[in-house]
């Protein structure tokens, strides 16, 4: 965009939520060419921070006369480029959208703006004994508006779901500016779920503004312990066995030895560095049913070489497990200079499989790779270490990071478990899903956003999005035949 068009439309966004709101200056655009998938960087025209609904709405009707492509941005945490503005054109951030509107304790539901941070909710009704239960590792930075766009998962989602399932209705802006309200505070209200649909659109339906939400009551007790294994292959047969028996806990991570390495030396958790992998499993419920359940735990971990169950004592010492996990990409550090984290689902039962593929994989590439991951639904997050700097080293990491996906397509997985499709994944749709499934879902997405302005370039190949590397900075997916690794596992 030329100097002087940037000019008016900056001047026209500054007469809706004021001058100090926008963000035109090309030095300054550069904090937003990129979410936390750092790899992908695409800058916006300008970048507009509204107040209200309102501000939003009418941010949108400028974009429409202008012919720009809005791009809504939450905190900018996501990992698969899925804020960024491929096409140019404003940047909606909602930092400044962050107030409680509503707790309503007796009837279990909240509504808040879009940019709170996730964890505020909970922390502000803990005093009376509620909580927020979606809880992405992100949820200190994350907002609740940018969970609703990627339908984030968490470790707790084991036991109480995915953001989905505690959603109950938002208002949204749709392409032309308007304002519509969908769901509602009934819990099962009547007709079709068209909030189900805009969970987990990645902001290519409309732009949220507020989220009404269930809130939950935080349970009685809560047991929190440790099981070390000698080989990530019997800690991930634990993990179909504890569910294989019928329990289900609050939470099952998984954590290979080098994660270990670098969260223990970061954070000083009290993880062991001399094991191959560790299960944190978390019980919660009435404390009067508690202790059996952790025996059968505890029976389940032992009857597959668990060599040690290491307790949290105290709720201190719980924290700082939890720290060890949640905080844990933030130490790969530790590691190398730079890492790729995937995203990928695959059944509990063919975990050891595929995470001995995804050793190997790693291995012929010449690259290390840590495993933390959701072990209780199988939502793995192979890590990539690799040098940036080093020429080729980044290609390599990507050309891991595919054939890992397909790895886990292979055995029967899915593309996604909370990071999202965004500009980093469209070529691997295509081995999900057939040109009439990727066409039905087009016409979804075009009954809410027609003239497709509203942040282009994302789940499905754009034109206009060609300055980009799409899809893992350009590794192509292979077919995947019928007798592949799904078949053999």
């Amino acid at each position: 965009m030329d100097a002087t068009r940037r000019a008016r439309l900056a001047a026209e966004l500054a007469r809706i939520v004021g001058p100090e709101a926008v963000v035109s200056d090309p030095s300054a655009l550069a904090v937003y060419e990129c979410d936390a998938l750092t790899n992908f960087k695409a800058a916006p025209d300008v970048v507009v921070l509204p107040g209200s609904t309102e501000e939003v709405a009418a941010v949108v009707r400028v974009a429409r006369d202008f012919g720009l492509p809005v791009v809504p941005r939450g905190e900018g945490t996501g990992l698969s480029g899925g804020a960024l503005a491929v096409a140019g054109g404003i940047v909606v951030g909602m930092s400044r959208m962050r107030r409680i509107l509503d707790v309503d304790y007796a009837n279990l539901r909240a509504t808040v703006e879009a940019g709170l941070i996730n964890v505020q909710l909970t922390q502000h009704m803990a005093p009376r004994g509620y909580l927020f239960a979606p809880d992405p590792s992100s949820q200190f930075a994350s907002s609740i508006g940018g969970n609703v766009a990627e339908n984030s998962g968490g470790p707790h989602c084991l036991k109480y779901g995915v953001t989905t399932n505690h959603i109950l209705g938002l208002t949204v802006v749709l392409s032309d500016g308007e304002i519509v309200r969908l769901g509602g505070p009934a819990a099962d209200p009547l007709g079709y779920d068209l909030v189900g649909l805009v969970v987990g659109s990645e902001g290519t339906f409309a732009v949220v503004t507020e989220v009404t939400v269930r809130i939950t009551r935080a349970p009685e007790a809560v047991r929190t312990f440790l099981g070390v294994f000698e080989t990530m292959d019997d800690a991930s047969a634990a993990v179909s066995g504890l569910i294989g028996r019928g329990i289900v806990p609050a939470a099952l991570e998984m954590m290979d030895r080098p994660s270990l390495e670098a969260v223990e030396a970061a954070f000083h958790a009290g993880y062991p560095y001399d094991c191959g992998a560790v299960l944190l499993v978390e019980l919660d419920g009435l404390a009067a049913g508690l202790d059996d359940l952790e025996r059968r735990v505890v029976e389940v971990l032992t009857e597959h070489r668990c060599r040690e169950v290491k307790v949290a004592r105290t709720e201190q010492d719980r924290a700082l497990l939890w720290k060890g996990r949640k905080m844990a990409f933030g130490a790969m550090g530790r590691l190398g200079y730079d890492f790729y984290l995937q995203d990928a689902v695959v059944p509990r039962t063919k975990l050891p499989a595929v995470l001995a593929r995804i050793q190997a994989i790693a291995d012929e590439a010449g690259l290390r790779v840590a495993n933390m991951f959701h072990a209780g639904d199988g939502n793995l997050h192979p890590v990539i270490i690799f040098d940036g700097a080093r020429a080729g080293d980044l290609e390599r990491a990507a050309e891991a990071a595919g054939r890992m996906m397909e790895v886990c397509i292979d055995a029967g997985g899915c593309v996604s478990g909370e990071h999202g499709i965004g500009c980093e994944k469209t070529e691997f749709m295509g081995l999900m899903f057939s040109e009439a499934d990727l066409d039905a879902m087009k016409r979804v997405r075009n009954a809410f956003n027609p003239d497709g302005r509203l942040n282009p370039g994302k789940i499905f190949p754009t034109p206009g999005a060609g300055h980009l590397k799409p899809s893992l900075l350009g590794y192509k997916p292979h077919a995947i035949e019928a007798s592949g690794l799904a078949q053999r596992f």
